[in-house]
């Protein structure tokens, strides 16, 4: 069975933090989570906000609950607010439907999710896509192209 590593965990958030300095972004929070939605590494910029932490968690956490990347929460609470306010208490605040989180996929499985936060959601979403990428991995739910920021 396919597992993410705290080593792979790890690297996916350096490569995700190295986007954010290339596109220049303001200081940055990314999380990673494990298939099941423990958290394995949690990274602060220094600079960045006292709630940016639990904002990336849930964007890491949401995805794994869900099964869809942020992007997609966001449309689809667009269309049932009440549904995902639910969703929220019921998480009990675990979930962020907006971009900035992508499940991360080995060999095709889901083996964690990535969330970001600190800057646009589209900047946060491209760093997670490129963390995940730089690391050997795939993403699915992140439609940010990534330099175009």
């Amino acid at each position: 069975m396919s597992r993410l590593t705290l080593q792979e965990a790890d690297a996916i958030a350096q490569g995700a933090l190295a986007k954010a300095r290339e596109l220049k972004c303001s200081p940055m929070t990314v999380a990673v989570v494990d298939a099941g939605g423990a958290a394995m590494v949690m990274k602060r910029e220094d600079g960045s906000g006292v709630l940016r932490p639990d904002i990336a968690f849930a964007k890491a956490w949401g995805p794994i609950g869900m099964g869809i990347g942020g992007r997609a929460m966001a449309k689809r609470a667009m269309d049932t607010p009440t549904f995902w306010a639910s969703l929220n208490t019921i998480s009990a605040g675990r979930i962020a439907p907006i971009a900035g989180g992508v499940l991360i996929l080995k060999e095709g499985r889901v083996v964690g999710s990535i969330g970001m936060s600190g800057d646009l959601p589209d900047n946060d979403e491209a760093c997670c896509i490129a963390g995940a990428q730089s690391a050997g991995f795939g993403t699915e739910g992140g439609e940010a192209a990534l330099g175009k920021q």
